[in-house]
C-alpha cells in the first residue's frame, strides 16, 4: 500500500521555479518553433494568404511537392553502434569552397514580399552562419547589394535566359564583377507553372488592393506597414512587372527555345564555377558531365514547375554513382528536416538547398527567423549524426540510408498488352521491361511501404578521377 504523508512547504517551495517571462514577441514566437513545419505555422498566422500561398504553393495539384517531402519521411537510417561520436563536424567542401553547413540557401523569387527584409536577411543570416546564399533572376535586391549585405561569404547567382539575351548577358556581367563565385544556369523553365492558388487569389506583382486582401490584411497589420512604407516591391534585376501576375512576367520573359547552345554562350561569360539547375534525369546528369560542367542539382523547382515531375531524392543515387566522380551532384526540393539534409549527403550529394524552410523563417521573424532554420536544421544535422555514431560528412555513405517504396512502375498486363493495335504494340512492350516516366503510375494511397533493393552504391565508386572535360567555348 502507498504510503502518503502531508507536502512538506520546504520541499514544495524548491519545486516552484517560475521561469521569467520573455517579453519580447518575436523572441517568443521563434523560440517556440522547434521544428520547420512549427516556423510554417507560424508564417502562416503572419502573412496575407496571398503572399503565403505564393510562397507556399507549387504547380497544379500540387503533387510533385508533396511527393518529394514525402520521399524524404520514407527512408529507414541505420546506425552504427560502440563508436565515439562526441565531436561532429558538419563542414563540407563544395564548388571549391567551403560550407559550415552541407546545405545552402537556394533562389527564391520575390523575397521581399514574404517579409520586407527579403534576401538581405537571407544573405546576413547565412553570412553569419558561414553558408552559402544564392540570389535569384526575380529577387527584389540588387546583385550588388547582396553583396554588400555578405561581403566576405559565398554569394551565388541564379540565372534565367530571357528571350531579350542581353538582359541575361547584363545579369551575368554584374555577377562576376561583384564577386560572386558560382552561377546557377536554370533549365527547367521554359514557360510558367500553372500555379492555381495564385490565380485563385488575384495575385499580382505588386500586390494589388482589393476588397478580399484588404479584408485579409485586418489581422496582419504589421504587414501591410511594411509594405506601405518600404521601397515598392519589383524585381531587382527586371522592369516593367507592375500589375501581372508571376506566370505571366515568366511567360513574357522566358523564352522555350533555350538550348545547349545558350549554356555554351554563357558558359564562355562566366569565369566561375557552373551549376545547371533543373536536372530531372540521368541522361541530362551524363551529357552535363561530358560537356565539363561544375556541378549539376536535381531539382523539380520545388514542384511550382511540371506537376508529377521525378522526385529529386529518389533521382540521386543513381544519378551520383553514375557521374559523381566527374561533377558535383546537388539536391533540392522538400528538405524540411535537417535529417533530410543527412541522407542526401549519405545517398551521394555533394550539398543541398533549401527554399521554403528558409522563408518560413523569414515570414515568420525576418532575419532572426532566418536565423532559426538554420539553427533548427543544423542541430537536427549534428543530432542525427550523433544517432549515426559519424563524426563528419565524408563517413556517411548508402549503408547508411534505405529509400523506402511508395510508388513503383506498375507493368502492362500481357492482356492488355494484346488489346493494343500491331503498330502501337512494341513501343509499350519496351516500356514494360524498362520503365520510363510515362509508364509511372502511384499505388493506392494505403498501400504498404516497403523497402528498395539496391544493386550497388549511391555513392560514386571509387575510382581514379577521370579528367574533366572543358565545356566549349
Amino acid at each position: 500500500m502507498v504510503k502518503r504523508q502531508f507536502p512538506n512547504p520546504i520541499e514544495l517551495a524548491k519545486l516552484m521555479k517560475f521561469k521569467a517571462p520573455e517579453l519580447n514577441g518575436k523572441k517568443r514566437r521563434l523560440d517556440s518553433a522547434l521544428t520547420i513545419y512549427d516556423l510554417k505555422a507560424i508564417a502562416q498566422r503572419r502573412t496575407p494568404k496571398a503572399a503565403y500561398d505564393y510562397t507556399d504553393g507549387s504547380a497544379e495539384g500540387e503533387i510533385s511537392l508533396s511527393r518529394a517531402r514525402q520521399a524524404f519521411e520514407d527512408i529507414e537510417f541505420h546506425p552504427s553502434i560502440l563508436r565515439d561520436a562526441s565531436n561532429v563536424s558538419t563542414t563540407t567542401q563544395v564548388l571549391g569552397g567551403t560550407s559550415a553547413m552541407p546545405f545552402g540557401i537556394a533562389p527564391t523569387g520575390f523575397t521581399r514580399l514574404m517579409q520586407t527584409e527579403g534576401e538581405i536577411a537571407g544573405a546576413g543570416a547565412a553570412a553569419a552562419a558561414g553558408i552559402p546564399f544564392t540570389l535569384s533572376t526575380l529577387g527584389t535586391t540588387s546583385i550588388e547589394d547582396v553583396k554588400a549585405a555578405n561581403p566576405n561569404g559565398r554569394n551565388w547567382f541564379q540565372l534565367y535566359v530571357m528571350r531579350e539575351r542581353e538582359i541575361s548577358y547584363g545579369l551575368v556581367e554584374r555577377a562576376a564583377a561583384a564577386g560572386y563565385d558560382t552561377l546557377m544556369f536554370t533549365v527547367d523553365t521554359p514557360i510558367a507553372g500553372a500555379r492555381l492558388r495564385d490565380t485563385r487569389n488575384g495575385f499580382s506583382i505588386p500586390p494589388q488592393l482589393t476588397l478580399g486582401t484588404i479584408a485579409n490584411a485586418i489581422p496582419r497589420p504589421w504587414w501591410w506597414f511594411d509594405f506601405l512604407t518600404t521601397p515598392p516591391l519589383e524585381f531587382a534585376s527586371l522592369s516593367s512587372t507592375g500589375g501581372r501576375t508571376v506566370g505571366e512576367l515568366l511567360n513574357s520573359a522566358m523564352d522555350p527555345s533555350i538550348n545547349y547552345e545558350d549554356l555554351k554562350v554563357i558558359r564562355a561569360m562566366w569565369p566561375g564555377k557552373i551549376v545547371i539547375k533543373g536536372v530531372q534525369n540521368l541522361e541530362d546528369s551524363k551529357r552535363l558531365a561530358d560537356l565539363g560542367v561544375d556541378g549539376i542539382l536535381l531539382s523539380n523547382h520545388g514542384g511550382r514547375q511540371l506537376d508529377r515531375a521525378p522526385i529529386p531524392f529518389h533521382l540521386l543515387p543513381e544519378v551520383a554513382r553514375e557521374v559523381g566522380n566527374d561533377v558535383e551532384v546537388m539536391v533540392d526540393t522538400g528538405i524540411m528536416n535537417g535529417a533530410d539534409v543527412v541522407a542526401s549527403m549519405a545517398l551521394g550529394a555533394k550539398f543541398t538547398l533549401i527554399g521554403r524552410a528558409y522563408l518560413y523563417g523569414l515570414m515568420a521573424g525576418g532575419r532572426e527567423g532566418v536565423d532559426r532554420t538554420i539553427e533548427i536544421l543544423s542541430s537536427q544535422i549534428v543530432r542525427t549524426m550523433k544517432l549515426l555514431e559519424v563524426t563528419s560528412i565524408e563517413e556517411l555513405e548508402p549503408k547508411h540510408v534505405t529509400q523506402l517504396q511508395r510508388l513503383a512502375p506498375r507493368a502492362v498486363a500481357p492482356s492488355a498488352a494484346a488489346a493494343v493495335p500491331a503498330k502501337r504494340a512494341a513501343p509499350r512492350k519496351a516500356a514494360a521491361t524498362k520503365a520510363t516516366p510515362a509508364t509511372k503510375k502511384a499505388t493506392p494511397a494505403k498501400a504498404t511501404i516497403a523497402s528498395t533493393t539496391r544493386t550497388g552504391s549511391a555513392k560514386a565508386a571509387p575510382k581514379k578521377p577521370a579528367a574533366k572535360k572543358p565545356a566549349s567555348k
